[in-house]
């Protein structure tokens, strides 16, 4: 019998540990651990731990309320981000150099699936969705594949592991060749005044329009993110099943995908000014966290071959984006940029992109925004396409 059963007490634990976790990573001293190991990692696996040993239950209603009310909320205002005006200033190189980048994660997922898929836990294809949709936009798009396709939770958790492990040890790589970039374009014969153009588009998006949040900010993303949310829930009821990917919950991620763009389009996306994408991915780490809560341990230690898989990808991802900046003669910067949009997302490509050049992390941040709007539907079509090669 767990400790904790009551559903108001579940709800306040997981948001004591996401806020405990946060406050302690933000610590000077632990900065280094948490650079490598950051909080989202441990959000999913502590509730993991803590239903392991009976602090919490495996299994309880809450959990289900959270994926179905939090995830389409969340989606809508973490999307309001998405400035297409703004990403079309990156430049047309810039942005087929990202697509090459995501393509390379797309068909690195699927041909790895094809070779491996004979050694990895049945289901796997589900869990293959859920990785692709992290690698090319972020932890709530593994999230929303995830739940879509339905990954069972004993295989959720390696998929995260291999997200954070492999994923961070490719950013050390991605780092490490900064400084060999003036080497490598030299030898694509590279025309750097791509990059002192993004220089001079760049200083138009600053940040004059960040404003600090008020009240009427709060209800109305809330309001916004509930709303829009349960309404794609509704319309997903009525849409029909589509092969082994989309269900009604699918659709209604899909629909809210849409929905989140449209919004970002109008008025309303200024409510990113006040940090809307801020609030929505408070929603999403509680959602993790319930998520870990359901997880089983064991799955995670059975399941070795998964690194091996995450590795195939990532060594297919880079070669696209080699061949990219060999014939498209791209910088360094932007093809190191772009991966790490990908495989990291908005947290840390800015960090990239400022290691290369110091003053382009908003190109990062874009970058990782664009993925943000391709992950889920990059996502769902390849795990279509793995459930067939698992057939």
């Amino acid at each position: 019998m767990p400790l904790i059963t009551d559903a108001t007490a579940i709800f306040v634990y997981l948001v004591v540990l996401i806020g405990l976790l946060h406050w302690i990573s933000e610590k000077p001293f632990l900065s280094g651990f948490f650079k490598y190991l950051p909080p989202a990692i441990w959000v999913y696996f502590l509730p993991m731990i803590s239903s392991t040993i009976g602090i919490i239950p495996q299994s309880h209603d809450l959990y289900d309320w959270i994926r179905q009310y939090l995830l389409p909320s969340a989606l809508v205002l973490m999307l309001l981000s998405a400035n297409l005006p703004a990403l079309a200033k990156l430049g047309g190189k810039a942005i087929l150099t990202m697509c090459i980048g995501t393509l390379g994660i797309a068909s690195g997922a699927i041909i790895s699936f094809a070779l491996y898929h004979f050694w990895l836990p049945e289901g796997s294809w589900k869990a293959v969705g859920a990785l692709t949709g992290s690698w090319v936009g972020g932890g709530a798009n593994m999230v929303a594949v995830a739940t879509s396709v339905g990954t069972p939770d004993t295989l959720l958790g390696p998929i995260i592991v291999v997200d954070t492990v492999v994923g961070y040890g490719w950013m050390g790589v991605v780092i490490a060749l900064a400084v060999f970039q003036h080497r490598l374009d030299d030898l694509h014969r590279v025309d750097h005044s791509i990059v002192e153009g993004l220089n001079k588009r760049m200083a138009e998006l600053d940040e004059q329009h960040r404003r600090p949040i008020k009240f009427n900010d709060l209800v109305k993303m809330v309001a916004i993110g509930f709303g829009v949310g349960y309404a794609m829930l509704e319309a997903g009821r009525w849409m029909p099943d589509v092969g082994a990917v989309l269900n009604s919950f699918g659709w209604t991620i899909i629909l809210v995908t849409i929905a989140g763009i449209v919004l970002s389009l109008t008025p309303v996306s200024r409510l990113e000014y006040a940090g809307a994408s801020i609030v929505g991915s408070a929603f999403f780490y509680l959602l993790l966290a319930s998520i870990g809560a359901k997880a089983d341990l064991q799955g995670i230690l059975d399941a070795p071959m998964f690194f091996l898989f995450g590795i195939t990808i990532i060594a297919i991802h880079a070669t696209f984006l080699w061949i990219a900046g060999k014939y498209l003669k791209s910088p360094m910067f932007l093809m190191a940029t772009a991966s790490q949009a990908n495989i990291g997302g908005p947290v840390t490509a800015p960090i990239v992109a400022t290691v290369y050049q110091s003053s382009l992390a908003p190109v990062g941040l874009l970058m990782a925004v664009m993925g943000n709007v391709m992950g889920t539907f990059v996502g769902l079509t390849v795990a279509q396409v793995c459930s067939m090669i698992a057939k």
